[in-house]
């Protein structure tokens, strides 16, 4: 178990720029502190980028669509970004998005879901379900195929595309092709080794993590809904084939393992890999690690061929 250097050199700087944990800040004080900048590098372009709102259960949800260059109509990638449902939007995975809609070559539907603790759950399953609704519903009007759909996030936005493929196996109004799950949370619990052994001092904390699902829940019971904690639905069987990333280094990294142990048991296809010496929130730094930008290049890779089938 041995840090990869560019993760060293990352927890470093943080160590020594001596910022005050995120669990001792108010959400509006969190949500300023998450900018990833020089750990994403530069844009880079993508055919085509629009700013736009959809219809949602209370009001409109904003949305940012990629399009690559070509004719289409595409395939497409609904994304969920992370940040415990409290802090993130559709800035801070703007740079994975844009590598993800080249190098797969789909439509990649960013989602800013209604966040805790302004709206606690299931605004954010509810919202995330909405938005991959109306893509299905409306494809013709992106220019994608509504046959060809995949949902995907990271850390949290990993937990609402796993809570979405529930919700449209349990209501059954709509059909999706893949889930890519990025250190997804799946079980509201601290009780993993991964927890034991990551809790501190790899930037995702379980002090952080409590705070979030604090700031997310309304009650305990919250906490064993399945919509909450996809690890605990009873079953997983009829779910779209998975990928699921992990993190060594990662306070969530045996839920997500997990997750994806219970998935293969339930006869779902899935492609799992943990990345050794890495973090959480790899995937939001691939200028800065270089197994993040391998990370995006194998996930693009499982959607190209997910929709190839």
């Amino acid at each position: 178990m041995v840090l990869d250097p560019q993760v060293k050199f990352i927890l470093d700087q943080l160590e020594a720029a001596g910022a005050p944990p995120m669990s001792s800040l108010t959400p509006e004080e969190a949500r300023a502190t998450v900018v990833m900048g020089p750990l994403q590098g530069e844009t880079e372009e993508v055919g085509n980028v629009v700013d736009r709102t959809i219809p949602g259960p209370l009001g409109e949800i904003p949305v940012r669509i990629y399009t690559p260059e070509g004719e289409g109509p595409f395939p497409v990638l609904v994304y969920y970004h992370g940040g415990g449902w409290v802090v993130g939007d559709l800035d801070v995975v703007d740079i994975p998005c844009r590598l993800l809609s080249n190098r797969a070559n789909c439509v990649v539907v960013s989602v800013d879901y209604r966040m805790a603790p302004e709206y606690k759950f299931p605004a954010a399953a509810e919202d995330s379900y909405a938005a991959v609704k109306w893509v299905v519903e409306n494809g013709s009007s992106i220019n994608v195929d509504p046959f060809r759909v995949a949902v995907g996030g990271d850390s949290a936005g990993g937990n609402l595309a796993a809570v979405v493929s529930l919700m449209a196996k349990d209501r059954k109004e709509i059909s999706l092709a893949y889930q890519m799950l990025i250190y997804p949370v799946t079980n509201h619990s601290y009780d993993t080794v991964s927890y034991q052994d990551n809790g501190e001092g790899y930037f995702l904390t379980k002090d952080s993590m409590v705070w979030f699902w604090n700031h997310y829940l309304r009650d305990e019971d919250d906490g064993r809904n399945p919509y909450a904690s996809p690890l605990q639905a009873e079953d997983l069987s009829g779910l779209p084939p998975a990928l699921v990333l992990t993190a060594e280094f990662d306070p969530l990294r045996d839920e997500g393992e997990a997750y994806a142990k219970r998935l293969k048991e339930a006869g779902i296809e899935v492609q799992e890999k943990r990345y050794d010496g890495l973090i959480h929130g790899f995937f939001w730094m691939p200028a800065a690690i270089e197994k993040g930008m391998e990370s995006i290049e194998l996930a693009a890779e499982a959607l190209r061929s997910a929709f190839a089938k």
